[in-house]
This record gives structure tokens, C-alpha cells and sequence, in this order.
């Protein structure tokens, strides 16, 4: 197939770009580079050292005699992302250009209105570049388990089956989101919604879990490939910023009691997950739902794994409860049925001991890399 990767040079978008190569498929990438610009604006880098967008396609070209076009430009100019459109023909459409953090959405209202204008605006003019120049085209939309909350009731799959005064019908599942920017995500899944009913656009959305993990097969061919790893308190990742803090010997940082719980999955299942969606389309007129992930922790249960696996490699690691910088439940129920991607033939890769070694072992080997007064959060809402 044609695919494109929109948020082609980020974390996920990479790999995936890389791993869809692989496979066969004709890839081109879009990215405004402005993950590159907030490292900038925040004042930390990727603790891996990453390369230029032009240097890694090139680098891949190199390796493996497939290239990947590469459009440097915003989804929030229309005429631009039009004439993508036009030139690519995509069968499918990968969407991963968004601001994704919640903590950089809850800044202050500037950064709130970015995240919105540019999250909502970006995936409208996706809709309507698809609707005008290929209506057959695949949208495959990053969605995120954020959307739900924390429902005291089980979470299903993008639906809920409803009975009210004797009357039954399926309706989408409530949504509690808990930041500016998972705001942002539903109203993406809103519109794209309409879309499928109004024009029969096909429209898969993933409602992602946390994505764990640097490496996958493909980023591992060689030091210019290699993927992005976040550890600051605005886009690191609470299992991160406990990695980085055991390699530099700070105190893991749980917020508050720690019961938090979340869906996670490793960034190979990732891929996977993208390709399975690539490879068994939505109908026309279609919106599905898939909650992509492959595992369920707790914060408190990721701080004593990386502290088991830090001490097992003769690091001390000492668990601190820190007040909570989020509004958010710190003890709830929490049970998520994730099914739709597995009966389709996704194999999980499990958070065990030996992945999170692998990771530990990684950051430690760049932990003089790590700006320390940027490990905790300073964003509270």
C-alpha cells in the first residue's frame, strides 16, 4: 500500500515509519519537526541522541534500498496538506500529528489553545483533504485510553450497549477526559465520527495505552535510526522518568498513593498494531474502535519493577511518595477490554523484567545526558 505517517519524525511515528518500510509498503513521511522546536522551548532533548529527519531516510535508503519521501510542513495548512494528498494517493493514512502531552497542554492558555487549534484544526483538514481527493483512503488516528478516564465501570471498546426506559440502543462510551489535551482527542474522535456517517470515510481510531520501550528490529540497524526515549516531567513518561531517576540515583517519584492505573503496551506492539489496522481497513461509512494496549499497572507497580530490576543490576532504588501535580483519581477501579487487536493477530510483548533491564541498561549508558533539574514536574493542575 501507500501509507503516510503524519508525525513521522516523533517517537512513535518513527518506528513506524520504519517498520511499514519493511514490510513492503510505499511510505512517505509528513512532520512540521516542531517536537524538535518544544525541546527547545522546555530546555531538554531526548536522552538518546537523535538524528535529523534528513539523515535517518537518508541512512534507511542507504541500508535497505527503500526510500521514504519526506514533506516538511504543517496539517494545520490546508493548501500543504492538500497537495500531499495529491501528490501521495495514500491508501492509508497514519496519524500521529498531534501535541500528545497532557502536562504541556496545562501550561497555561496559550499552550491549551495551541493544543486544541492544532490537534482539532490538523485532523479537520485531514477529513476534508481525504473526503475532496481519496475517499477510499484509510485514516488510521492515534487516539488515547485518556479519552475514557477513570469510569467505575469496565471500559469497552469505543462503545457502550445502553438500555433506558425500556429501550435499548449501542451508543460511542462516555468520555471523562483529564487534561486540555485529551480534551483535544475527543473531539478528534467527535469529527471523525461525523465524517464516516456524513461522507463514509473509513476510519479506524486506537485508543492507545502508554507506550514503554526505545528499541524496535528496525531502529536497531544502526546508530542514526535510532528512537527518541523522553524522561522530563512535561513528555517523559512516569516508567521513564523512574529509569532515569534509578540510573542518576534519585528517589522514584510515585504521585501520591500511586494506585493510578493505565493500559500500557511496548512501541514493537505498536507497529504491529498500526500494520494490523493497514492490512484489515474499516468498511466504508465505518468508525472503529480499538483500545491498543497490552497490559494494565499501576504508577506504584512500575516504581517497585524498575526498582526489582535496578537493585537485581546493583542499583539502589528508594520508592518516594511525592504530592500528586494532577487532578486526577489516585485510587480507582480500572478494567479495559482490549480484544479487537489481538483477535486480528496482534502477539504481545510483555513488560518482563528483562525488557525494562534492557531499557535501564540504555539509559544508563547516557545518564551524563540527563538535565537533572528537569526530572521533576513543575506543570500542576
Amino acid at each position: 500500500m501507500k501509507i503516510i505517517v503524519a508525525g513521522g519524525d516523533g517517537f512513535c511515528g518513527w518506528p513506524t515509519a520504519l517498520y511499514l518500510s519493511k514490510q513492503g509498503h510505499d511510505v512517505a513521511i509528513i512532520d512540521s519537526l516542531i517536537r524538535r522546536k518544544w525541546d527547545r522551548e522546555l530546555g531538554v532533548d531526548s536522552l538518546t541522541p537523535i538524528f535529523t529527519l534528513e539523515e535517518r531516510t537518508q541512512r534507511w535508503f542507504e541500508l535497505t534500498g527503500k526510500q521514504i519521501n519526506t514533506y516538511l510542513g504543517d496539517m494545520t495548512h490546508f493548501d500543504f496538506l492538500r497537495e500531499v494528498m495529491r501528490q501521495e494517493r495514500p491508501d492509508a493514512f497514519v496519524h500521529f500529528a498531534e501535541q500528545r502531552s497532557a502536562p504541556y497542554s496545562m501550561i497555561d492558555r496559550e499552550h491549551a489553545v495551541f493544543t486544541q487549534t492544532n490537534n482539532v484544526v490538523g485532523t479537520l483538514n485531514l477529513i476534508y483533504a481525504v473526503k475532496e481527493l481519496v475517499p477510499d483512503c484509510h485514516i488510521i488516528k492515534l487516539g488515547t485510553m485518556g479519552e475514557y478516564g477513570q469510569p467505575n465501570i469496565d471500559i469497552e471498546e469505543g462503545y457502550i450497549t445502553i438500555s433506558h426506559n425500556g429501550r435499548e440502543d449501542m451508543l460511542p462510551y462516555p468520555k471523562q477526559p483529564g487534561s486540555m489535551y485529551h480534551l483535544s482527542k475527543v473531539h478528534d474522535s467527535h469529527n471523525l465520527m461525523f465524517a464516516t456517517k456524513n461522507w463514509g470515510l473509513r476510519v479506524t481510531d486506537l485508543n492507545q495505552g502508554v507506550v514503554y520501550g526505545l528499541h524496535t528490529d528496525e531502529t536497531q540497524l544502526d546508530p542514526v535510526l535510532v528512537n527518541r526515549l523522553d524522561y522530563d516531567g512535561v513528555f517523559g513518561t512516569a516508567l521513564n522518568r523512574f529509569l532515569i531517576q534509578a540510573a542518576v540515583g534519585h528517589n522514584l517519584t510515585v504521585y501520591g498513593a500511586g494506585g493510578q492505573t493505565r493500559g500500557f503496551l511496548n512501541i514493537k506492539d505498536t507497529v504491529r498494531c498500526i500494520e494490523i489496522a493497514a492490512n484489515n481497513p474499516a468498511d466504508r461509512g465505518e468508525f472503529r474502535v480499538f483500545n491498543q494496549f497490552t497490559e494494565e499497572f499501576s504508577i506504584l507497580d512500575l516504581a517497585e519493577k524498575v526498582k526489582r530490576v535496578a537493585e537485581h543490576e546493583g542499583i539502589q532504588a528508594t520508592i518516594d511518595h511525592i504530592q500528586n501535580p494532577r487532578k486526577e483519581k489516585e485510587e480507582h477501579y480500572y478494567h479495559a477490554a482490549h480484544t479487537k487487536l489481538v483477535d486480528l493477530g496482534l502477539k504481545p510483548h510483555l513488560l518482563t523484567d528483562d525488557v525494562l533491564r534492557g531499557i535501564l541498561l540504555t539509559v544508563v549508558e547516557y545518564k551524563n545526558r540527563v538535565v537533572m533539574e528537569k526530572i521533576m514536574p513543575d506543570v500542576k493542575w
